[in-house]
Formats: C-alpha cells, sequence, structure tokens
C-alpha cells in the first residue's frame, strides 16, 4: 500500500538551487559545507524540465537549500529512492509491486509517500512537414503492436511527406526503464501485446522529439512540453473516423483527451520537514503556476 501525503496549499518559506547532476545522499538530505542543505531529486524524464523550473524558481525563496535535479527514467528515481540515493523520486506513473516490495523489504516499517502534482499530457509527435493533422489509438495499435499491421504511411493514407527517404514509418519509442513507455506500452498496445520490434527507443523525452525533428518518416510519443518547432502534435481520436481531440490543459482536465496521466513525487516515509516545505510549495498556486508555464497540466484547484 503507498500512502498520499496530505501537504498545506501554503507558499512555506524553503528553496532550491537547481543542478544538473546527482548527489548521492541519504533521505534525510545533508549540508553541502556551504550552509546549504542538499536534496537530491531524479527520476522521470517527463517530468525533469519541470522538476528544473521548480528548483530554479524556489532557490529565490530560501537559498538554503539546494535541489539537484537528475532524469534516467520513474524506474531510475524509484530505485534510488529504494537505495536511499535520492530524497524525492519523479515519477510519471505509479510504484510497480515488486518496485514496493523491494522498498518494503529495505525500509521496514515505512511506506512510500506519493504526491501528485500535476499532469502530463502524451502528446503523438510528426516532423512539421507531415501532411497528418490527425489518428486513432487504432492507428497507433496497429503501428505499434508486434502484430500491427501498419508498416508505411501509405497504409494511413499519407503520401509525399516533403524530405522523407521511402514510404517506411520510423518508430520513435522510449526505453524500457521510463515511465512514459510503460504509460505508452498500457494505453495503446495493451498489457496483452508486446511492442513491435525495430523502434528506434530513445533514452529522453527531448531525445524523441530531436530525432523526430531531423526525421521526415517518424512519428512518435513524449510529453506535451516537449513540442519544437521542428514537430508537431496530432490530434488524437480513440477510433478511425472519431472526433479528434488536441492535447491542451483542458482537454487533460476535462478528460477528453485520451492519452494523459498524472505525474508523481514520492519520498521514503515522512519527508523531512525541508523537503516537505518544498513539496508544500510545489503544489501552491507559485508552483502549479510553473506547471502550467511549462507545458504541463496543473492540479485542478
Amino acid at each position: 500500500m503507498i500512502r498520499k501525503m496530505h501537504l498545506s496549499k501554503g507558499t512555506g518559506a524553503g528553496a532550491l538551487l537547481a543542478a544538473g547532476s546527482l548527489l548521492l545522499t541519504g533521505c534525510g538530505g545533508k549540508n553541502d559545507g556551504e550552509n546549504k542543505q542538499a536534496v537530491a531529486n531524479i527520476g522521470s524524464d517527463t517530468m525533469v524540465n519541470l522538476a528544473i523550473a521548480w528548483a530554479d524558481a524556489y532557490s529565490k525563496v530560501d537559498p538554503t537549500v539546494s535541489v539537484e535535479v537528475n532524469g534516467g527514467g520513474s524506474g531510475q528515481g524509484v530505485a534510488a529512492l529504494i537505495n536511499d540515493s535520492c530524497e524525492i523520486a519523479n515519477c510519471s506513473r505509479q510504484f510497480e509491486e515488486k518496485e514496493l516490495a523491494d522498498f518494503t523489504a529495505k525500509h521496514p516499517g515505512k511506506e512510500p509517500k506519493e504526491l501528485m502534482v500535476g499532469y502530463d499530457a502524451l502528446s503523438v509527435f510528426v516532423h512539421k512537414d507531415n501532411p497528418m493533422t490527425e489518428i486513432s489509438i487504432e492507428e497507433l495499435q496497429q503501428m505499434y503492436s508486434n502484430n500491427g499491421k501498419i508498416a508505411k504511411w501509405s497504409d494511413l493514407g499519407v503520401s509525399n511527406i516533403p524530405g522523407a527517404k521511402g514510404d517506411e514509418i520510423i518508430l520513435v519509442s522510449r526505453q524500457n526503464n521510463s515511465g512514459t513507455y510503460h504509460y505508452f506500452r498500457e494505453a495503446i498496445v495493451g498489457k496483452s501485446n508486446e511492442m513491435r520490434l525495430g523502434t528506434v527507443d530513445m533514452n529522453g523525452s527531448k531525445d524523441v522529439v530531436d530525432l523526430i525533428s531531423k526525421t521526415p518518416n517518424a512519428i512518435g510519443y513524449s510529453g506535451m512540453g516537449y513540442a519544437t518547432p521542428g514537430v508537431k502534435h496530432l490530434k488524437v481520436s480513440m477510433k478511425k473516423g472519431g472526433s479528434a481531440v488536441e492535447p491542451t490543459i483542458a482537454t487533460t482536465l476535462d478528460k477528453t483527451y485520451p492519452i494523459a496521466r498524472p505525474m508523481f513525487m514520492y519520498t521514503a516515509g515522512e519527508p523531512s520537514p525541508t523537503i516537505k516545505k518544498y513539496l508544500d510549495w510545489i503544489i501552491s498556486d507559485a508552483g502549479q503556476k510553473i506547471v502550467a508555464e511549462t507545458g504541463y497540466v496543473p492540479l485542478p484547484k
């Protein structure tokens, strides 16, 4: 069982200094020798831009705390939390059953504490010059499933993609330690099916979008907040010919966009006072404003 955190919505004092490397500390944090309490924050690549933005903004609230942010995937964040290598794990999914068992074995009498911090709409991206404007969950399943029948752009009625080499669809995906990968596989391919072999698997959310922006034949999935001028997201419908919905804050909150999921932060048991202040701030108006500004979906008020 995972207990959920119930934190105040105030903007309590506490601050973070964003950094690009992981500091391996125990779950209480440690003093870094410069009168700053160090906090290691690791996990979801989907959330890494948001986590850095939070840390940077919070550093102006209380310069006595230094939070160092690193990605690596939700699985890596959970593993770091289990192994006492971080204070906060960022996850674009919830704990899996085996992870929960591993946590309990390593931390007798404790439970991972879960805090929902926002939502992410998972966009389906194609190259900006691709004439396609929408796609269905059915079509995505036929593309990404190992027994799927769609392998060419002509199978979707798409032709003459500027700069494309041939008709083959280049499927871009994430490595299997990614929470985004696990969510996409469950939501699109289904638990009983296997992902198609031969996908181009990228380490991070940004890497997916970068590759698609340089590859006219490509299609892939990544967080809505990772959009760049070199790509465009497709509207998504449940069935071919159905009503297609654009990924936005409004369509995520009203649940009309079909590929959206919550984002979480976890601590190993009850957070320390310093970390609780930070988490309180994240779900405050100030922290949630940054969620919207970075292209994610804030919690409903």
